[in-house]
């Protein structure tokens, strides 16, 4: 079992969950056990909290509300020790999918398998109003984060394997629909005036001796 002391925070508009380590080492279980679309969020070239933003369902990292992301930017400044001081920093952000660890890196330490799958946002100072809002919903757990994490991944599986099997069968519908459509072209096509034979192309017109001259 791993388990970590996170602390979470409430967004309430839209509604979704920040959540973040107290240390290096807390820091460590988030990044082994994040959510593939949660988004880690860093103050740039210092020393802070790993911040991570829950997305919610349909959400995109590329486009996050505006306001949620001033709060995740807000947070990760408050909780850098040198950064919480300064105005005018760079937080950077990108998918928990784009961490990258490698041997030898200190405990909490990582970088980027794609570094242009990294954003920036610019924080000109602390905004008290919206630190002390987010601190008015922290919450400190003590999760499992692998078993958070299994459970999560079996529930995504679950859930494509249900969206696969209903696009395949819109798919089928799709086709029985067009291939009795083209029943119909056809079927029409055949009944056309055109295409008809008249009784006396089929001998019926012909008199009896003209019939009587083909068996003879």
């Amino acid at each position: 079992m791993t388990c970590a002391c996170c602390s979470s925070f409430s967004v309430t508009d839209p509604p979704c969950m920040i959540y973040m380590g107290k240390d290096k080492y807390e820091n460590e279980e988030l990044i082994k056990h994040a959510w593939e679309e949660d988004v880690w969020f860093h103050v740039d070239k210092l020393s802070s909290a790993h911040v991570y933003l829950r997305l919610p369902l349909g959400w995109s990292w590329a486009d996050i509300p505006q306001e949620v992301l001033d709060d995740c930017a807000q947070l990760t400044k408050a909780n850098s020790i040198e950064g919480n001081k300064k105005n005018n920093l760079t937080i950077i952000y990108t998918p928990s999918s784009n961490l990258k660890k490698t041997q030898g890196m200190e405990t909490g330490q990582v970088t980027f398998h794609k570094s242009n799958v990294v954003k920036k946002v610019h924080v000109k100072e602390r905004i008290n109003e919206i630190v002390n809002r987010l601190n008015k919903t922290k919450e400190e757990r003590y999760p499992d984060l692998q078993q958070e994490l299994i459970d999560h991944e079996r529930e995504s599986r679950k859930q494509a394997r249900a969206f696969e099997m209903s696009r395949k069968a819109e798919d089928l519908r799709v086709q029985e629909e067009r291939r009795q459509q083209q029943n119909l072209k056809n079927y029409s096509s055949v009944m056309q005036e055109s295409h008809m034979v008249s009784n006396k192309e089929l001998g019926f017109g012909r008199g009896f001796k003209d019939i009587e001259e083909d068996f003879m």
